[in-house]
């Protein structure tokens, strides 16, 4: 199932383009622009900084940024903003707000015309920028390229793409920005496209036979998240087939005596037969 947050087919028409992406056209733009919403939340116009400074403005452009394209409706922008208790000055702070994004976007080259970046619409706003400017559409781009490239087995075509999707995270998304409860879900739903993402890319590098090279990484992951099995499961598989199997019979004894402590459970099937393999 796609996540909520994915640009769907929900997406609506922009209104003409402020400019070309790599800053090759007119429309304003003076180098490249990009907004990051994959760590901190930032915009970049060639190598200058131009993320606004103001922690509420800035919470303002993640919610519209992790939304791009579509329209944000006035009233989670305030609960976001404000929860459940609100000021009365809510919707005019909120427009405030808006104005304050355009004004930055003409000042700093982002757009000639800061109506045509942030547009109001009856019930809320739309910021539209262009998919190849935005971390998060890149990283939805790669990863779908590559697990339709998965269902085709070609794996060494998918594996790139999924670790290009991988490599556009710094560190948890929106890292710089007060979370409140419209954000606080994207954040969870991003972290989860991330795990299942890297989950199909040790997928695809252990087809390609690449079992050595991925010892660390799941070692890593199984540090992590340590009642994952699926990880547990994978690093067990990978040290096997690299001729270690007293190890990866030392991270299923981990595993099940971690289980039994904290949930009071035993690996799932799949795992103990894994572990029967291993130890015949």
């Amino acid at each position: 199932m796609e996540s909520e947050f994915d640009p769907g087919d929900d997406r609506e028409s922009a209104p003409a383009p402020v400019g070309d992406p790599d800053g090759t056209a007119g429309g304003g733009y003076r180098g490249p622009v990009r907004f990051s919403v994959l760590g901190p939340v930032e915009v970049w116009l060639g190598e200058r900084d131009c993320t606004p400074k103001a922690p509420k403005v800035l919470q303002v452009l993640a919610f519209l940024l992790l939304r791009a394209n579509r329209t944000v409706r006035t009233e989670p922008l305030i609960q976001e903003l404000w929860g459940e208790d609100p000021p009365r000055s809510a919707l005019t702070t909120i427009q405030t707000y808006a104005y304050q994004l355009r004004r930055l976007f003409v000042r700093e080259g982002l757009a000639e015309n800061g109506e045509d970046m942030l547009v109001t619409r009856s019930h809320g706003y739309a910021l539209y920028v262009e998919p190849e400017q935005l971390d998060v559409h890149r990283f939805w781009a790669l990863r779908d390229e590559g697990r339709a490239l998965m269902q085709q087995n070609r794996f060494a075509e998918a594996a790139p793409r999924l670790r290009a999707a991988l490599d556009l995270w710094s560190e948890n998304p929106l890292v710089n920005v007060r979370l409140g409860a419209h954000l606080s879900a994207y954040v969870v739903d991003l972290q989860e496209q991330r795990r299942n993402t890297q989950q199909f890319a040790i997928e695809a590098e252990m087809e390609l036979g690449l079992h050595r090279e991925l010892i660390g990484e799941l070692r890593a992951m199984t540090a992590t998240h340590p009642l994952d099995e699926w990880f547990h499961w994978q690093l067990m598989m990978v040290l096997d087939r690299s001729g270690r199997r007293s190890e990866a019979l030392h991270v299923y004894r981990s595993l099940r005596s971690t289980l039994n402590d904290e949930l009071g459970i035993d690996p799932s099937r799949e795992v103990q037969e894994l572990h029967s393999r291993l130890l015949s």
